[in-house]
């Protein structure tokens, strides 16, 4: 009896020790996903990576991840994020900027997005990196217009609803602005990328919200603004060919000399521009009774009016 005891012995105690090699094994190795774009150049993906580097080692850490953001010759269905045009990193206390050659601007400006997303990702998970900037020959990264990208989180990358944004879209839209005068519109065309999670209704009111875009370089466009850029979109739903926009109350106070018709229309026009979409009501913290600076009641659900565009 005492023997068959002291075999049962031996054996827990020769499992216990296979399983805590197995432990030490699993402790000693971490796991991050790395994030690339898709052949077609529409899509962020995701796949996991096991490293034995440790975080300590945080210099190794992201070389590691770094090449495996640059070397793509084993899954050629996927873009590198880091192509040739990458040219290194500096990392000072939190905040790492990655520097490019000029070939990075001449990405098709999705595929541009998505690898942004992809790296920023990345290198985020990594203990002590808070922030990613991008620069190009050393002069800070701009966007369309020239207005400088700045600092990048993870973040950076989710919508609202708290959303990872994976795929974005390239859409041309047709905005109304307000003329020199503020009584009439001017018509405009935008080419915009926006992520996919939310619809171009949404994306057409914040386009209005941010107003003409001015770069300071001969490129401005058309008119002023007719919304005043400290209102927050509530909701933008469509139903039976009517939108309907719920703004904060900020959008009772007026831009410039902008009349309520101008500033109305500019938002009215702007969506029936879109397929699917005739009418619009806009309203106010979700409550239609109000009356827009004294003259137009909002309970009125509003038909385009080109009477206005100049």
């Amino acid at each position: 009896m005492r023997k068959r005891i002291m075999i049962c012995f031996l054996i827990l105690l020769f499992v216990t020790g296979l399983s805590a090699c197995g432990r030490e094994k699993e402790e000693g190795s971490y796991s991050y996903q790395i994030y690339y774009v898709n052949k077609d150049g529409t899509r962020v993906v995701g796949e996991e990576y096991v490293t034995n580097t440790s975080a300590e080692d945080k210099d190794g850490l992201l070389q590691e991840l770094i090449g495996q953001m640059t070397d793509m010759s084993d899954r050629p269905e996927l873009l590198p994020p880091l192509s040739d045009s990458f040219q290194g990193y500096t990392l000072i206390e939190g905040q790492m900027n990655l520097d490019f050659q000029e070939s990075y601007v001449k990405q098709e400006p999705i595929v541009e997005v998505l690898t942004r997303a992809a790296v920023v990702r990345t290198l985020t998970q990594v203990n002590g990196i808070d922030t990613i900037t991008f620069s190009v020959q050393g002069e800070a990264l701009t966007d369309a217009i020239g207005v400088p990208v700045g600092a990048m989180t993870a973040d950076s990358f989710i919508d609202n609803a708290g959303t990872e944004i994976n795929a974005y879209v390239d859409a041309e839209l047709r905005l109304y602005f307000a003329n020199a005068e503020g009584d009439a519109l001017v018509e405009v065309s935008r080419n915009v990328i926006y992520n996919s999670n939310i619809s171009m209704e949404q994306q057409v009111v914040e386009e209005l919200i941010k107003g003409p875009k001015k770069d300071g370089k001969g490129e401005d466009e058309a008119g002023y603004p007719t919304v005043n850029p400290a209102v927050t979109i509530l909701g933008v739903t469509t139903r039976d060919r009517v939108c309907y926009v719920n703004l904060s109350e900020e959008f009772l106070t007026p831009v410039y000399n902008v009349t309520s018709q101008a500033a109305l229309y500019s938002i009215v026009n702007s969506l029936v521009e879109l397929p699917g979409i005739n009418k619009v009501q806009i309203s106010i913290d979700g409550d239609t009774n109000v009356t827009f600076r004294d003259s137009v009641s909002l309970t009125t659900v509003f038909e385009r009016n080109l009477d206005i565009v100049k």
